[in-house]
């Protein structure tokens, strides 16, 4: 394994999920097709592809967590960009501080404050 490298959201409107994670990441995609639009995320890549059976109820099995540099005010602007409420910021042990919200679409987006991530080869 070479670790994460692709988080996928499926989404029921490419085109307005599209303007959504524009607004949410600060960035404009780097590939932008009907099938599959793709955002560069300090070198991860944030794909979206459209749902065949769109659904806003979206199993959380897997969550991937997005790092951030100050979590409250990551969340309340994803919150103020239209994103709801899941799980509220709170620590997870010492500094390391976690929170999720779902997008428009119904996908859980995670965030984390970890001051001490650093990656490792």
């Amino acid at each position: 394994m070479l670790g994460l490298r692709t988080t996928i959201y499926k989404v029921s409107d490419i085109q307005k999920a599209t303007e959504w994670y524009s607004k949410a990441f600060e960035t404009n995609p780097y590939y932008n097709e009907p099938y599959y639009v793709g955002f560069n995320i300090k070198g991860y890549e944030l794909g979206l592809q459209p749902e065949d059976h769109p659904t806003f109820d979206k199993v959380e099995s897997v969550v991937s967590y997005w790092g951030v540099e100050n979590i409250q005010a990551t969340y309340d602007r994803l919150i103020e960009l239209g994103a709801t409420e899941n799980e509220k910021p709170y620590s997870v042990g010492g500094d390391l501080m976690t929170a999720t919200v779902k997008d428009p679409f119904g996908n859980v987006i995670g965030l984390i404050y970890n001051p001490h991530f650093q990656l490792k080869d």
